[in-house]
């Protein structure tokens, strides 16, 4: 049984990585799943997303009832150089991939769905392809947001770089209140209880 986050307090964070790209051209994409769960996790917690180091925007804070320090990072490295910011923030915070919990959008999985992984492989997703290179591992929890898969005649790189319609963005943003929820259980209580809580569904 894997048990995550259950060290007890020092000086390291917990770290948990959007992904996505910088910019206000892509707030709103598909790709940017990541950073918009972070967004929501910072105002749930009144998290400041105003420091600036290690390629990232990041805010430190604290969620009740967990000790530790946590960590809301947004690489701004654009989406496939993920893992350099990410792989500093660790080594700026002293911190190892058992310390981390990444947020990223996936086409393999229905729109507005969230699974909860405590380790695996990146599947096509190049942002995850960078952050395993940079941490030269594979285990560590991550939440993923469905997107859906693009249509067949839908270039890959212009579905994700694409925008929501109206309709999906109600959709969606259901999703990024469950995955920061998930997120939330995650620290709390490991990624089994995530997993068996929000796994289950394409809502919860």
């Amino acid at each position: 049984m894997l048990r995550l986050f259950r060290r007890k307090e020092t000086e390291k964070p917990i770290i948990v990585a959007g992904l996505g790209n910088p910019g206000p051209e892509y707030e709103t994409t598909r790709h940017n799943c990541g950073f918009r769960v972070i967004d929501v996790l910072s105002s749930r917690h009144g998290i400041s997303l105003c420091k600036h180091k290690f390629k990232s925007v990041y805010g430190e804070g604290r969620i009740q009832g967990i000790s530790r320090k946590i960590v809301l990072l947004k690489p701004q490295t654009y989406m496939n150089l993920s893992g350099e910011a990410i792989s500093a923030a660790l080594s700026w915070y002293k911190c190892t991939e058992a310390d981390l919990i990444v947020v990223y959008d996936d086409i393999d999985l229905p729109k507005g769905s969230i699974r909860v992984r405590p380790k695996g492989s990146a599947g096509s997703h190049n942002g995850m392809r960078s952050v395993q290179l940079h941490t030269d591992s594979d285990i560590f929890p991550r939440v993923r947001v469905g997107i859906g898969k693009n249509p067949p005649q839908m270039d890959l790189a212009a579905y994700v770089l694409g925008h929501f319609t109206d309709e999906e963005e109600a959709l969606m943003g259901k999703a990024f209140e469950a995955a920061a929820e998930a997120v939330e259980t995650i620290i709390k209580s490991g990624a089994e209880k995530a997993m068996s809580e929000f796994n289950g569904g394409n809502n919860r």
